[in-house]
C-alpha cells in the first residue's frame, strides 16, 4: 500500500516536471513580439495539464490501494459512473465553458491586452481563464463573460 503511494507521488512529480519543461521550451521558441501571448497560453495549458495529471494519479492510486485492502471495486466503479453521469448533466455549462476556453486558447483568438468585441461588450481583455474571460470596457466597467457564451469574436489587435 505504501509502495503504491510512493510510486504515485514519483509519477506525479515526474509528469508535472515534464509538463513544466515542455511549456518552458515552448515559451523559449516563440518570437519576442508574441512572447507574452504564448507565455500566457503555455502557462494556462500547463496548469490544466498538471492538475489533470494530479487528479488522474490520485484516482488510479486510490483504486489500487482500495484493491489491495480487499475492497470490491465493481460496485464502487458502477456507483462512480452513475454519479459521474449525474454530475455531467448538472455541470454541462461549466464543461462547455471550459472546453470553449481551451479552444480559444489553442486557436489564439484573443489574449490579455487585446482590444476585442465579445458578445455586446467592447473593451480590453484583462484576463483569459479556462471558464471566464474578463474584459474592461471604455467606461471602466469590468465584464465577466463565460467562454461558452462567446460565439463571435472581433479582435481589433490582430
Amino acid at each position: 500500500m505504501a509502495t503504491v503511494a510512493v510510486i504515485a507521488i514519483i509519477i506525479q512529480f515526474l509528469a508535472k516536471r515534464a509538463i513544466t519543461r515542455s511549456m518552458n521550451k515552448l515559451i523559449a521558441k516563440t518570437d519576442r513580439g508574441a512572447e507574452n501571448r504564448a507565455a500566457e497560453r503555455a502557462r494556462t495549458i500547463g496548469a490544466l495539464l498538471r492538475s489533470s495529471v494530479s487528479a488522474l494519479t490520485f484516482i488510479v492510486a486510490g483504486a489500487m490501494i482500495l484493491d489491495q485492502l480487499g475492497f470490491n471495486l465493481g460496485p464502487l466503479l458502477t456507483s462512480a459512473g452513475v454519479v459521474g453521469v449525474a454530475l455531467g448533466l448538472g455541470a454541462q455549462t461549466i464543461v462547455r465553458d471550459v472546453l470553449s476556453g481551451l479552444s480559444m486558447l489553442m486557436e489564439d483568438q484573443y489574449g490579455v491586452g487585446d482590444r476585442v468585441q465579445l458578445l455586446d461588450v467592447s473593451g480590453v481583455v484583462v484576463n483569459v481563464g479556462m471558464r471566464i474571460t474578463t474584459v474592461r470596457d471604455d467606461s471602466g466597467v469590468l465584464w465577466y463573460l463565460r467562454n461558452g457564451e462567446i460565439l463571435k469574436v472581433g479582435n481589433h489587435s490582430q
